[in-house]
């Protein structure tokens, strides 16, 4: 059955009522200066009457919407693949869910489009539709395991083994419990009913790895996204393009698979764990950069992620990303320098940004180059724990704490706001992850400032 909304003017400005009247949790006690208080939880409300409404687990819908965006509505812009919010409602030819939202909730485009509280409904609406298609009923919708099949078809996958990786990647979420924007997901064990994509291949798994890089997995875009030909013979290769997907790692690799996407890149790079897959062979000329005399000359490299949204830049992304583009700077001679290997956004005529302003390029440069090294140090400070924040300096907000004694890794380096510490006075800051960093004053590493062979931030 289909569930519907008459009253969507009350709904919204009752909502949005309930949205602004969060109250901010209180910042922990930490030992540097200058603290202040995580955001709020603002989409609480969104999520808890989305769920009741639609009889949809408040978990799943929170999960599909993390896996999707990271919970960022994004300003109400598109995404590469047409969709919109934090739920990725789409209108695009392999994907409709924007316009069945707008018809099971009788909320009209644009507030599905740019006002979050709708959005979230629009999706447990669609997600609820499809469960009832699916043959789900109020015993069954209760369990998490059923939900697969919805699920995978919500991403809108023409492929079998991509509507499989968009499935299991919001599944391996609810397994593994996530946070972000004020949600606060518990990880629990699942065993999802995959039904039909039980047989689907698994990307990356015994047959559909790549013949060109063999890390990655195959799942190839359509003939209709691409050009066939026989580089470096047809054509020479010169240049690496680094681009953002502005979207979700499968649902970027099912938009190659779209014969109406008339784009599609190389290689993708998963934001979480660094995992890469191709669409388009080395030989052959993907359609990336918006001008035909560098995409005949470059190999595209999409990542995952949005640019305005430094958290989807991970040390695992740039760490695997490097590894690639090394290989391919030494297959094809390619000098590892910022004239060779370039944003989208320095293509002659480009009208995108990728990756923008949040990209370190002088750390995936170091990277490249083979600057790879992790250190580690042990947390000293007079307090219980240490103030973690989310650049290098205090003026920074404070996104977490770690424990005095705790061992941290240190991915980069970078010079900040001057701190005084157990360990001197110093501006060296160490990044202990993604948009995570703590002042060298606090951190034991063995090295007086930068650590050897470890790269700069």
């Amino acid at each position: 059955m289909s569930v519907r909304s008459p009253h969507r003017g009350r709904f919204l400005l009752a909502l949005t009522t309930a949205l602004t009247g969060v109250v901010a949790a209180a910042a922990p006690a930490a030992a540097d200066p200058g603290g202040s208080s995580p955001p709020a939880a603002p989409l609480a409300s969104a999520f808890d009457t989305a769920a009741a409404r639609y009889d949809v687990p408040r978990d799943l819908l929170v999960a599909l919407g993390y896996a999707e965006s990271r919970l960022d509505m994004h300003v109400g812009t598109a995404s590469a693949a047409g969709g919109y919010g934090l739920m990725h409602l789409a209108s695009n030819r392999a994907a409709r869910t924007l316009d069945e939202a707008a018809t099971l909730t009788r909320l009209s485009p644009a507030e599905l489009r740019t006002e979050p509280a709708a959005n979230v409904l629009g999706a447990a609406a669609v997600l609820r539709s499809y469960a009832d298609q699916a043959g789900l009923t109020g015993v069954t919708r209760d369990d998490l395991n059923g939900w697969y099949g919805p699920v995978a078809r919500y991403g809108g996958g023409t492929e079998a083994s991509v509507a499989r990786l968009y499935a299991d990647t919001v599944y391996d979420l609810l397994r593994a419990g996530f946070t972000g924007r004020g949600e606060a997901v518990s990880g629990r064990p699942v065993a999802p009913r995959r039904g039909v994509l039980e047989r689907a291949a698994v990307l990356g798994g015994i047959g559909t790895l790549s013949t060109d890089y063999g890390p990655a997995a195959w799942a190839p875009a359509s003939t209709s996204n691409y050009t066939t030909a026989s580089r470096p013979g047809s054509h020479p290769v010169n240049r690496i393009v680094i681009h953002v997907t502005q979207g979700s790692y499968a649902g970027s690799i099912s938009w190659f698979q779209n014969p109406a996407a008339q784009v599609s890149a190389h290689y993708t790079v998963r934001s979480s764990d660094g995992a890469v897959t191709q669409s388009v062979r080395e030989k052959d000329i993907a359609w990336h950069a918006g001008n035909w005399t560098y995409n005949t000359q470059s190999i595209g490299i999409e990542h995952e992620g949005f640019v305005d949204n430094p958290a989807w830049f991970t040390d695992a992304m740039y760490r695997a990303s490097a590894a690639l583009t090394r290989s391919l700077a030494t297959k094809y001679g390619i000098p590892r320098d910022r004239s060779h290997i370039i944003g989208h956004v320095e293509v002659s005529g480009a009208t995108h940004t990728d990756p923008g302003p949040n990209w370190n390029w002088t750390y995936y440069l170091q990277l490249v180059n083979g600057v790879t090294g992790i250190g580690s140090g042990t947390v000293h400070t007079s307090a219980s724990t240490l103030n973690v924040r989310s650049g290098p300096g205090v003026s920074y907000p404070v996104v977490d704490v770690v424990a005095n004694g705790a061992t941290v890794a240190v991915y980069c380096q970078t010079v900040g706001s001057t701190v005084t510490g157990p360990y001197g006075t110093t501006a060296v800051w160490n990044r202990i992850g993604t948009n995570r960093y703590v002042s060298d004053a606090y951190v034991l590493t063995g090295y007086d400032g930068y650590i050897p062979n470890v790269p700069r931030c």
